[in-house]
């Protein structure tokens, strides 16, 4: 029960962080999505950031993961904004955008996975800091 609550509550937070970016940086369907893309390189940096580092250890709770990767993140990031921009795009004819957005949004993707991971593992060979100092220095 706890993961489902962790799940719900990291969904609306996610929705509503999603919802404020799509608001901020908004885009027509023969517009290139800046919005989309950016919320969901974001997202897969920060996924792979705590796949590769803070979910490596055993004292965080199933609850916090399934409250941040599938609720939080879950929401934040979707496949289907892509889809949804990818066929409006299509649909107006604008082939070499789609087809350039769909390739901007895979090799950003996984790179931004992959260099998530790779600074999440760097962070989790170094032990939480038991107190947070003054200046704020707690890795």
């Amino acid at each position: 029960m706890p993961a489902l609550i962790g799940v719900l509550l990291g969904g609306a937070i996610g929705t509503g962080l999603r919802l404020a970016l799509d608001t901020a940086l908004p885009h027509g369907d023969a517009d290139f999505p800046w919005s989309t893309l950016a919320i969901n390189i974001l997202g897969a940096l920060a996924l792979g950031w705590l796949v590769g580092g803070l979910w490596t250890r055993p004292s965080v709770p199933h609850w916090v993961k399934a409250g941040i990767g599938p609720g939080l993140l879950g929401s934040f990031t979707t496949f289907s904004a892509v889809m949804v921009s990818l066929v409006a795009q299509t649909s107006a004819g604008l082939f070499w955008l789609a087809a350039g957005y769909a390739g901007v949004s895979i090799v950003l993707g996984f790179g931004a996975a992959a260099l998530g991971l790779w600074a999440g593992s760097h962070i989790a060979h170094r032990p939480l800091p038991s107190e947070i100092t003054d200046e704020g220095s707690t890795l």
